[in-house]
């Protein structure tokens, strides 16, 4: 496993991290969950990430019961805060009650006194962001957690986060988290990276399968067990258009001229860019797991003429 500065933090985050959305306290039960983070650790990865809203607590319940026998300092743990999980209308949004709450709901889940990274999971534009920065700020220096960030910001909302940390000598955001993928690089190519780069802000990005389906397993129909097959993520369906599946049976020959499977073509075409931090993956069995974790071999075959070749495929890459 290779390490990667969490933006110019000194923070190291593994390249290829393990995250809870739609997996843990959903597809899989907590021993299958508790399994994958002990086999994840043992192949060196050090990220895990989680949000108070995955499966309504639930993903961190989890997590904290499966992390108890690791060394918490080894480990680097994220959660997040912004969707409704409390009652009335201070219960969801960035105000400095609904964070302060938030944080200790979540701490208290994972049974450990700090995380390392507490994102912002979505802009609230009913809270200033210079509550939103000073609370961040008042967080870390109570221990609370080490490091904050954003997740689905734009350009402008990053910037005003860095721009009112300035003004007033406060921590600034250190990362963003965004989705990105080959059937989702608008944001990232176009807006975030540019300013990535200028800020020193690191990327932890996420669903870089696009919901499975960059990993081929939907192009002969939907299996039993699948994402696309529970009601509760039936809407994965939507995104499974005939136009997106002749791509993906296209970038299917890519991979098996390199030798390696379609996962590992999706997630190494990710890594190969520098300012990605670390690329948030998910998996409900052990064999996906330690496929996905392959992938940090295969950049090295992503030569030009490879990359020429994906970019033939897709057909989207974004203007600059």
């Amino acid at each position: 496993m290779h390490y990667r500065r969490l933006g110019r933090s000194g923070l190291k985050v593994s390249e290829i991290s393990l995250g809870a959305w739609v997996t843990f306290g959903s597809q899989i039960d907590e021993s299958t969950a508790s399994d994958l983070i002990h086999a994840a650790y043992e192949k060196g990865v050090n990220f895990f990430d989680n949000a108070d809203a995955y499966a309504d607590g639930q993903a961190e319940l989890i997590a904290g019961q499966a992390i108890k026998d690791l060394p918490r300092e080894a480990l680097v743990l994220s959660s997040k805060v912004f969707w409704p999980t409390m009652p009335g209308p201070n219960g969801r949004g960035l105000s400095r009650k609904h964070i302060v709450e938030s944080i200790h709901a979540s701490l208290r889940r994972l049974e450990t006194d700090y995380v390392d990274i507490y994102y912002c999971h979505r802009y609230d534009p009913d809270t200033p962001i210079e509550e939103v920065v000073f609370t961040m700020n008042t967080l870390i220096q109570q221990g609370k957690i080490l490091y904050w960030g954003t997740s689905e910001w734009s350009a402008a909302q990053i910037s005003q986060a860095f721009g009112a940390a300035r003004q007033y000598n406060l921590i600034p955001p250190t990362v963003e988290q965004p989705q990105y993928s080959m059937f989702h690089r608008e944001k990232v190519e176009s807006e975030i990276s540019t300013l990535a780069k200028e800020l020193g802000l690191g990327l932890t990005t996420f669903s870089p399968l696009y919901f499975g389906i960059l990993t081929g397993k939907y192009n002969d129909g939907i299996p039993s067990g699948s994402r696309a097959s529970m009601d509760s993520m039936a809407w994965v369906q939507n995104y499974l258009t005939p136009e997106r599946l002749d791509i993906v049976q296209d970038l299917a020959l890519v991979a098996a001229d390199l030798g390696i499977s379609q996962a590992q073509l999706a997630l190494a075409w990710l890594l190969r860019r520098k300012e990605i931090s670390s690329v948030i993956t998910g998996a409900t069995k052990l064999d996906q797991l330690l496929d996905n974790l392959g992938a940090a071999d295969a950049i090295e075959l992503l030569t030009d003429d490879v990359l020429d070749e994906i970019e033939a495929v897709l057909e989207n890459e974004p203007e600059r």
